[in-house]
């Protein structure tokens, strides 16, 4: 049996002295990270945390985030990490609805920490990180003095791999947060098969400027610490050029990003830094434009590039093997090692190479559910081919071609209806990102009167470049069918993102953004 945890555990045992984390200047080895987590474990379970217990974490991306990770899950709890952009009054509906034990925070968020222990009646240790702004006493406990206070050595640990490890919070279409529960089964499980098809080794440098809040961030962190590599940890990428000269300082080999990251990228002179030792990019969260690939595949030759599908429902669905990029760009490649895929119509019939239906998702990475959510849970998690089985209706839309590969569509929520035609944003927005200079596009169905929904498109450019609404208008015209052009344009400076840097689509839809 393994367990989430034993990725620390049995990188520690194997490479001790290696360096596990570099963040915020600080080396830090896995022996050091064992250690700590080790006594986080034995503070939390003096102060009452039992087993299946949740312990949230709101810190950015740090050190001491990775230790409290693993600290919970030592002392037998669940880790829930937020982002730490979410404001208190929705931290406090988090924690309500997981009935949260502990949380791991900031010192200088002292006044947050006093409004969470009275607002969350179920929080009843609280932890603070680093200085606080002020001397006045502290609502809770120093970080430093419940790991001074506890032994070094390992816990006892009667967790099971079909134990909960973590509940990770995604807004989904409903823009109400739902907990996603993942086992240590299916985290496991998930790890493995993602480096399988990364052939990640321990000589692997992992640079993360995600959020570990994201499970696209916490996975990486994960999955270093199974295969015995390091782990770059950076707290965003708000400043390019300095991650791009941690890479080079580092010799990263794995650079894991989302659409709005290579979008920057592909905007800035990259001369000044060396960055030969990138083995693979990845990308996931939002397609990545075709354009934008190419271009990509052009900047860095030497480079394996991953483009990949998931959700946090199940993790990763699918990636395509980097060989397969010049022939199948706009595909999101084929199902990961160990899962099955199929496409499915409104009645439940299985669709051919060519049609377009849901996705649906077996194997051992589909999670349990959302945490107290069962209407939603049983919505979108069905029963399968073999009792007690549970499949993942995506909500997504794809079509499969003849060779068994597949290729994103849209999400159900987000198809355009217009003049009596469905269109998929995606199809308008690859359109617009083979106009020179177009940098990022969204493209979203806003009311009309007479046509039920018109398309819109947001267009940021870049690189000086200066577009009128007629240029735009003529080449759609020149390369989609009439309903698909766009009937309003609207150029920005930048479009508005999720904490996961996603383009919030929701937002400009409702006027939001």
């Amino acid at each position: 049996m393994r367990l989430v945890h034993h990725f620390l555990e049995q990188s520690a045992e194997r490479f001790q002295d290696k360096v596990a984390l570099v963040c915020d200047g600080r080396r830090l080895t896995y022996a050091e990270i064992e250690e700590q987590a080790n006594r986080l474990a034995h503070g939390l379970r003096a102060r009452g945390l039992q087993r299946g217990d949740r312990v949230a974490v709101w810190l950015p991306n740090s050190a001491e985030a990775v230790v409290a990770i693993f600290g919970a899950l030592k002392a037998g709890g669940i880790f829930v990490v937020l982002n730490t952009t979410t404001p208190v009054g929705k931290v406090a509906r988090i924690l309500n609805n997981c009935t949260a034990s502990a949380l791991v925070l900031p010192a200088r968020q002292a006044e947050d920490a006093r409004f969470l222990q009275q607002a969350v009646p179920s929080l009843g240790t609280v932890i603070l990180c680093g200085d606080a702004p002020s001397p006045a006493e502290l609502p809770g406990l120093r970080w430093e003095d419940v790991l001074g206070a506890a032994p070094p050595t390992r816990p006892p640990c009667r967790t099971i791999d079909v134990d909960l490890a973590c509940l990770i919070y995604t807004s989904g279409s409903t823009g109400d947060p739902k907990g996603v529960m993942s086992t240590h089964a299916n985290v496991v499980f998930a790890t493995g098969s993602i480096i399988q098809y990364l052939e990640n080794t321990p000589e692997d440098i992992v640079i993360n400027v995600l959020p570990l809040s994201f499970d696209y961030g916490l996975y990486q962190l994960l999955m270093v610490f199974r295969f015995g590599g390091t782990l770059v940890l950076e707290r965003s990428f708000a400043y390019p050029a300095a991650v791009l000269r941690r890479i080079e300082e580092e010799r990263v080999t794995g650079l894991p990003g989302v659409p709005t990251l290579y979008a920057m990228l592909l905007q800035m002179n990259l001369s000044p830094f060396d960055l030969s030792s990138l083995r693979y990019m990845t990308n996931t969260a939002a397609a990545l434009p075709v354009e934008h690939i190419r271009r990509l595949r052009a900047r860095f030759p030497w480079v394996r590039f991953y483009s990949m599908y998931g959700l946090t429902e199940c993790k990763r669905v699918c990636y395509l093997p980097p060989e397969e990029l010049d022939r199948r760009p706009g595909s999101v490649g084929i199902p990961i090692p160990g899962t099955e895929v199929w496409i499915e119509d409104e009645s439940g019939r299985r669709l051919g190479p060519g049609e377009v239906g849901e996705l649906v998702v077996r194997g051992s990475h589909v999670m349990q559910g959302y945490w107290n959510d069962p209407e939603e849970t049983a919505r979108r998690y069905r029963p399968g081919r073999y009792p007690a089985e549970r499949l993942l209706y995506t909500g997504d839309l794809f079509y499969m071609d003849e060779d068994g590969f597949l290729y994103f569509v849209a999400r159900k929520d987000d198809i355009i209806k217009t003049r009596g035609e469905k269109v998929a944003p995606r199809e308008v927005e690859e359109v617009l990102y083979r106009l020179p200079g177009v940098v990022e596009v969204a493209v979203v169905g806003v009311p009309d009167e007479i046509l039920g929904q018109a398309v819109k498109a947001f267009i940021v450019c870049g690189n000086g470049v200066r577009l009128t609404q007629q240029d735009v208008l003529r080449h759609c015209r020149a390369h989609l069918e009439d309903f698909a052009v766009p009937r309003y344009v609207e150029f920005r400076e930048s479009l508005p993102k999720t904490p996961s840097g996603k383009i919030d689509r929701r937002a400009l839809a409702e006027g939001r953004g």
